[in-house]
Protein backbone atom coordinates (compact mmCIF):
# COMPACT_ATOMS: atom_id res chain seq x y z
CA UNK A 1 0.00 0.00 0.00
CA UNK A 2 1.64 3.24 -1.17
CA UNK A 3 -0.46 5.67 0.89
CA UNK A 4 -1.44 4.97 4.51
CA UNK A 5 -4.07 7.34 5.92
CA UNK A 6 -5.72 6.80 9.29
CA UNK A 7 -7.96 8.82 11.58
CA UNK A 8 -9.26 8.28 15.11
CA UNK A 9 -11.16 10.04 17.86
CA UNK A 10 -13.74 10.08 20.61
CA UNK A 11 -15.80 7.24 19.10
CA UNK A 12 -13.03 4.75 20.03
CA UNK A 13 -12.50 3.92 16.35
CA UNK A 14 -9.43 3.93 14.14
CA UNK A 15 -10.35 4.19 10.48
CA UNK A 16 -8.08 3.51 7.51
CA UNK A 17 -8.94 5.31 4.29
CA UNK A 18 -8.24 4.98 0.61
CA UNK A 19 -6.95 8.52 0.26
CA UNK A 20 -8.00 9.25 -3.36
CA UNK A 21 -11.51 7.75 -3.17
CA UNK A 22 -12.41 8.49 0.45
CA UNK A 23 -13.48 4.87 1.01
CA UNK A 24 -13.14 3.60 4.60
CA UNK A 25 -11.14 0.41 3.94
CA UNK A 26 -10.75 -0.87 7.52
CA UNK A 27 -11.97 0.00 11.02
CA UNK A 28 -10.42 -0.98 14.36
CA UNK A 29 -12.08 -0.65 17.77
CA UNK A 30 -10.41 0.62 20.95
CA UNK A 31 -13.20 -0.22 23.37
CA UNK A 32 -11.37 0.86 26.52
CA UNK A 33 -10.50 4.40 25.47
CA UNK A 34 -10.75 7.22 23.00
CA UNK A 35 -7.70 7.70 20.76
CA UNK A 36 -5.67 10.87 21.32
CA UNK A 37 -2.85 10.55 18.78
CA UNK A 38 -1.73 8.36 15.87
CA UNK A 39 1.61 7.70 14.20
CA UNK A 40 2.67 5.45 11.31
CA UNK A 41 6.12 3.89 11.20
CA UNK A 42 8.38 5.21 8.42
CA UNK A 43 8.39 1.72 6.85
CA UNK A 44 4.55 1.64 6.87
CA UNK A 45 4.47 -1.60 8.86
CA UNK A 46 2.83 -0.43 12.09
CA UNK A 47 0.31 2.13 13.33
CA UNK A 48 0.64 3.34 16.93
CA UNK A 49 -2.39 4.70 18.77
CA UNK A 50 -2.02 6.76 21.94
CA UNK A 51 -4.93 6.03 24.25
CA UNK A 52 -5.65 6.36 27.96
CA UNK A 53 -3.25 5.22 29.31
CA UNK A 54 -1.90 2.61 26.90
CA UNK A 55 -0.19 2.75 23.52
CA UNK A 56 -1.47 0.17 21.04
CA UNK A 57 0.55 -1.03 18.08
CA UNK A 58 -1.26 -2.49 15.07
CA UNK A 59 0.08 -4.38 12.05
CA UNK A 60 -1.08 -2.29 9.09
CA UNK A 61 -1.16 -5.01 6.45
CA UNK A 62 -2.62 -7.77 8.63
CA UNK A 63 -6.28 -7.25 7.78
CA UNK A 64 -7.29 -10.55 9.38
CA UNK A 65 -6.22 -9.37 12.84
CA UNK A 66 -8.00 -6.45 14.47
CA UNK A 67 -6.15 -6.80 17.78
CA UNK A 68 -2.94 -4.90 18.62
CA UNK A 69 0.29 -6.84 18.14
CA UNK A 70 1.80 -4.99 21.11
CA UNK A 71 0.37 -2.99 24.01
CA UNK A 72 2.77 -0.60 25.74
CA UNK A 73 1.81 -0.10 29.37
CA UNK A 74 3.63 2.31 31.64
CA UNK A 75 1.88 5.65 31.42
CA UNK A 76 -0.77 6.30 34.06
CA UNK A 77 -2.80 8.95 32.24
CA UNK A 78 -3.78 9.88 28.69
CA UNK A 79 -1.05 9.50 26.06
CA UNK A 80 -0.93 12.79 24.15
CA UNK A 81 2.00 12.46 21.73
CA UNK A 82 3.86 9.58 20.04
CA UNK A 83 6.49 9.15 17.35
CA UNK A 84 8.98 6.67 15.90
CA UNK A 85 12.71 6.84 15.40
CA UNK A 86 13.44 6.67 11.65
CA UNK A 87 14.79 3.09 11.67
CA UNK A 88 11.92 2.09 14.00
CA UNK A 89 14.37 1.08 16.73
CA UNK A 90 12.19 2.76 19.33
CA UNK A 91 9.00 4.73 19.97
CA UNK A 92 8.79 7.86 22.11
CA UNK A 93 5.71 9.20 23.89
CA UNK A 94 4.36 11.92 26.15
CA UNK A 95 1.49 11.78 28.61
CA UNK A 96 -0.66 13.82 30.94
CA UNK A 97 0.99 11.81 33.74
CA UNK A 98 3.92 14.25 33.51
CA UNK A 99 6.40 11.95 31.80
CA UNK A 100 7.89 11.23 28.41
CA UNK A 101 9.07 7.70 27.70
CA UNK A 102 11.18 5.68 25.29
CA UNK A 103 10.04 2.19 24.29
CA UNK A 104 12.09 -0.60 22.78
CA UNK A 105 9.51 -2.31 20.57
CA UNK A 106 10.75 -5.73 21.65
CA UNK A 107 9.31 -5.11 25.12
CA UNK A 108 5.97 -3.84 26.50
CA UNK A 109 7.78 -1.82 29.20
CA UNK A 110 9.52 1.56 28.81
CA UNK A 111 13.29 1.58 28.47
CA UNK A 112 13.63 5.17 29.75
CA UNK A 113 11.40 7.66 31.57
CA UNK A 114 11.80 11.45 31.65
CA UNK A 115 10.09 13.28 34.54
CA UNK A 116 8.75 16.54 33.12
CA UNK A 117 7.03 17.61 36.38
CA UNK A 118 3.85 18.52 34.46
CA UNK A 119 1.49 16.98 31.94
CA UNK A 120 3.21 16.55 28.58
CA UNK A 121 1.29 17.71 25.49
CA UNK A 122 3.92 17.17 22.81
CA UNK A 123 7.20 15.35 22.16
CA UNK A 124 9.53 15.71 19.17
CA UNK A 125 12.69 13.79 18.27
CA UNK A 126 15.72 15.65 16.94
CA UNK A 127 16.52 14.32 13.44
CA UNK A 128 20.30 14.12 13.91
CA UNK A 129 20.98 14.24 17.66
CA UNK A 130 20.11 11.88 20.52
CA UNK A 131 17.62 14.36 21.94
CA UNK A 132 13.91 14.73 22.44
CA UNK A 133 12.07 17.97 23.14
CA UNK A 134 8.97 18.05 25.32
CA UNK A 135 6.30 20.74 25.73
CA UNK A 136 4.24 20.67 28.92
CA UNK A 137 1.17 22.13 30.58
CA UNK A 138 3.27 24.44 32.78
CA UNK A 139 4.47 26.31 29.68
CA UNK A 140 7.93 24.75 29.76
CA UNK A 141 10.06 23.30 26.95
CA UNK A 142 12.65 20.72 27.95
CA UNK A 143 15.44 19.20 25.87
CA UNK A 144 16.50 15.72 27.02
CA UNK A 145 19.72 13.84 26.27
CA UNK A 146 18.64 10.29 25.41
CA UNK A 147 21.97 8.78 26.46
CA UNK A 148 21.98 10.24 29.96
CA UNK A 149 18.23 10.94 30.45
CA UNK A 150 19.28 14.38 31.70
CA UNK A 151 17.77 17.77 30.86
CA UNK A 152 20.02 19.80 28.56
CA UNK A 153 17.76 22.88 28.43
CA UNK A 154 14.66 23.81 30.41
CA UNK A 155 13.09 27.02 29.14
CA UNK A 156 9.90 29.05 29.14
CA UNK A 157 9.31 31.11 25.98
CA UNK A 158 8.40 34.76 26.53
CA UNK A 159 8.24 37.29 23.68
CA UNK A 160 10.36 35.07 21.48
CA UNK A 161 13.06 34.65 24.11
CA UNK A 162 14.04 31.37 25.72
CA UNK A 163 14.30 32.01 29.47
CA UNK A 164 15.70 29.39 31.82
CA UNK A 165 12.72 28.08 33.76
CA UNK A 166 14.61 28.01 37.07
CA UNK A 167 14.73 31.80 37.04
CA UNK A 168 11.31 32.48 35.56
CA UNK A 169 7.79 32.39 36.91
CA UNK A 170 5.45 29.91 35.20
CA UNK A 171 2.93 31.97 33.27
CA UNK A 172 -0.54 31.30 34.64
CA UNK A 173 -2.74 29.37 32.23
CA UNK A 174 -0.12 29.09 29.49
CA UNK A 175 0.45 25.59 28.16
CA UNK A 176 2.80 24.42 25.42
CA UNK A 177 0.47 22.59 23.03
CA UNK A 178 3.05 21.59 20.42
CA UNK A 179 6.80 21.38 19.92
CA UNK A 180 8.46 20.41 16.66
CA UNK A 181 11.88 20.35 15.02
CA UNK A 182 12.41 20.89 11.31
CA UNK A 183 13.73 17.96 9.25
CA UNK A 184 16.98 19.82 8.66
CA UNK A 185 17.43 20.18 12.43
CA UNK A 186 17.86 23.95 12.28
CA UNK A 187 14.53 25.26 13.56
CA UNK A 188 12.62 24.52 16.77
CA UNK A 189 8.97 25.54 17.07
CA UNK A 190 6.73 25.83 20.12
CA UNK A 191 3.08 26.89 20.17
CA UNK A 192 0.96 27.76 23.21
CA UNK A 193 -2.74 27.29 23.91
CA UNK A 194 -3.11 31.09 23.53
CA UNK A 195 -2.04 30.81 19.86
CA UNK A 196 1.44 32.23 20.36
CA UNK A 197 4.06 30.58 18.14
CA UNK A 198 7.81 30.78 18.84
CA UNK A 199 10.63 29.86 16.48
CA UNK A 200 14.29 29.47 17.36
CA UNK A 201 17.52 28.56 15.61
CA UNK A 202 18.87 25.39 17.22
CA UNK A 203 22.02 24.67 15.24
CA UNK A 204 24.00 25.18 18.47
CA UNK A 205 22.74 22.58 20.97
CA UNK A 206 23.73 24.78 23.91
CA UNK A 207 21.24 27.55 23.18
CA UNK A 208 17.96 28.55 21.53
CA UNK A 209 18.56 31.64 19.36
CA UNK A 210 15.25 33.52 18.83
CA UNK A 211 14.07 33.90 15.25
CA UNK A 212 10.58 35.26 15.73
CA UNK A 213 7.29 34.94 17.57
CA UNK A 214 3.76 35.75 16.43
CA UNK A 215 0.10 35.13 17.18
CA UNK A 216 -1.31 32.58 14.75
CA UNK A 217 -5.03 32.87 15.56
CA UNK A 218 -7.26 35.64 16.97
CA UNK A 219 -7.14 36.54 20.66
CA UNK A 220 -9.40 34.33 22.72
CA UNK A 221 -9.10 31.27 20.49
CA UNK A 222 -7.43 28.04 21.58
CA UNK A 223 -4.56 26.58 19.59
CA UNK A 224 -4.69 22.79 19.51
CA UNK A 225 -1.73 21.71 17.34
CA UNK A 226 1.16 23.07 15.27
CA UNK A 227 3.63 21.29 12.97
CA UNK A 228 6.51 22.09 10.63
CA UNK A 229 6.25 20.70 7.09
CA UNK A 230 8.67 18.00 5.85
CA UNK A 231 10.37 20.49 3.52
CA UNK A 232 10.96 22.84 6.54
CA UNK A 233 9.35 25.72 4.61
CA UNK A 234 5.86 25.85 6.15
CA UNK A 235 4.13 25.74 9.51
CA UNK A 236 0.53 24.71 10.11
CA UNK A 237 -1.51 25.66 13.19
CA UNK A 238 -4.93 24.28 14.21
CA UNK A 239 -7.46 26.04 16.39
CA UNK A 240 -10.82 26.34 18.07
CA UNK A 241 -11.63 29.05 15.49
CA UNK A 242 -12.44 26.18 13.07
CA UNK A 243 -9.41 26.84 10.87
CA UNK A 244 -6.01 25.47 10.03
CA UNK A 245 -3.53 28.17 9.02
CA UNK A 246 -0.36 27.97 6.94
CA UNK A 247 2.68 30.21 7.49
CA UNK A 248 5.88 30.46 5.49
CA UNK A 249 9.03 29.85 7.57
CA UNK A 250 11.59 29.56 4.78
CA UNK A 251 15.25 29.59 5.84
CA UNK A 252 17.84 29.50 3.02
CA UNK A 253 20.77 27.14 3.76
CA UNK A 254 23.53 29.78 3.44
CA UNK A 255 21.78 33.15 3.14
CA UNK A 256 23.37 36.59 3.07
CA UNK A 257 22.91 38.38 6.38
CA UNK A 258 20.03 40.56 5.13
CA UNK A 259 18.11 37.47 3.96
CA UNK A 260 18.82 35.30 6.95
CA UNK A 261 15.24 34.40 7.68
CA UNK A 262 11.88 34.87 6.02
CA UNK A 263 8.56 34.62 7.83
CA UNK A 264 5.08 35.57 6.76
CA UNK A 265 3.57 36.63 10.08
CA UNK A 266 0.17 36.67 8.41
CA UNK A 267 -1.04 33.28 7.17
CA UNK A 268 -0.32 32.45 3.54
CA UNK A 269 -3.40 30.22 3.53
CA UNK A 270 -6.43 29.88 5.83
CA UNK A 271 -8.33 26.60 5.55
CA UNK A 272 -11.80 27.36 6.93
CA UNK A 273 -13.94 24.54 5.56
CA UNK A 274 -14.42 22.79 8.91
CA UNK A 275 -17.42 23.81 11.03
CA UNK A 276 -16.00 23.00 14.49
CA UNK A 277 -12.63 22.87 16.24
CA UNK A 278 -9.67 21.59 14.22
CA UNK A 279 -7.58 19.26 16.40
CA UNK A 280 -4.82 17.89 14.23
CA UNK A 281 -3.14 18.16 10.84
CA UNK A 282 -0.48 16.24 8.93
CA UNK A 283 1.46 17.10 5.78
CA UNK A 284 2.04 14.84 2.80
CA UNK A 285 5.66 13.81 2.22
CA UNK A 286 6.18 16.49 -0.43
CA UNK A 287 4.48 19.19 1.73
CA UNK A 288 1.92 19.86 -1.04
CA UNK A 289 -1.11 18.40 0.75
CA UNK A 290 -2.54 18.52 4.26
CA UNK A 291 -5.05 16.32 6.08
CA UNK A 292 -6.97 17.83 9.00
CA UNK A 293 -9.12 16.36 11.79
CA UNK A 294 -12.07 18.14 13.39
CA UNK A 295 -14.86 18.06 15.96
CA UNK A 296 -17.28 18.16 13.00
CA UNK A 297 -16.61 14.37 12.74
CA UNK A 298 -14.72 14.79 9.48
CA UNK A 299 -11.20 14.72 8.15
CA UNK A 300 -10.32 16.70 5.04
CA UNK A 301 -7.55 16.50 2.44
CA UNK A 302 -6.42 19.90 1.14
CA UNK A 303 -4.35 20.86 -1.87
CA UNK A 304 -2.03 23.50 -0.43
CA UNK A 305 -1.30 25.01 -3.84
CA UNK A 306 -4.95 25.97 -4.30
CA UNK A 307 -6.43 25.74 -0.80
CA UNK A 308 -9.20 23.52 -2.15
CA UNK A 309 -10.65 20.44 -0.47
CA UNK A 310 -9.63 17.38 -2.48
CA UNK A 311 -11.51 14.82 -0.39
CA UNK A 312 -13.65 14.68 2.76
CA UNK A 313 -13.53 11.56 4.91
CA UNK A 314 -16.81 10.87 6.73
CA UNK A 315 -17.82 7.98 8.96
CA UNK A 316 -16.74 8.85 12.49
CA UNK A 317 -19.65 9.32 14.89
CA UNK A 318 -17.87 11.75 17.23
CA UNK A 319 -14.96 14.22 17.22
CA UNK A 320 -11.96 13.23 15.07
CA UNK A 321 -9.00 14.07 17.30
CA UNK A 322 -6.04 12.82 15.27
CA UNK A 323 -4.80 11.87 11.81
CA UNK A 324 -1.75 10.00 10.52
CA UNK A 325 -0.46 9.94 6.96
CA UNK A 326 2.48 8.21 5.31
CA UNK A 327 2.65 8.63 1.53
CA UNK A 328 6.44 8.60 1.23
CA UNK A 329 8.02 6.57 -1.56
CA UNK A 330 10.85 5.23 0.62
Amino acid sequence: MSVILATAGYDHEIRFWEAPSGINSRTLRCDESQVNCLEITPNKQFLAAGCNPQIRLYEINDHANSEPVLILAGHTAAVTSIGFQREVRYLYSGSEDGTAKLWDLRSPNPSATFDCKSGVNSVSLHPTRNEIITGDQNGSIKVWDLKTSKVINDIIPTDGKATNSSSSQVRQGVSIQSVDISRDGRTVMAATNHSNVFLWDYTDRTCFTPLTSFQAHPTGTYLTKAKISPDSRQLVTCSSDQTARLFSIYRPPDPPEEEKYHLEATPSLILNQHTKWVWDAVFSADSSYLVTASSDKKARLFNLRTGEVVKTYTGHQLTVTCVALNDSST
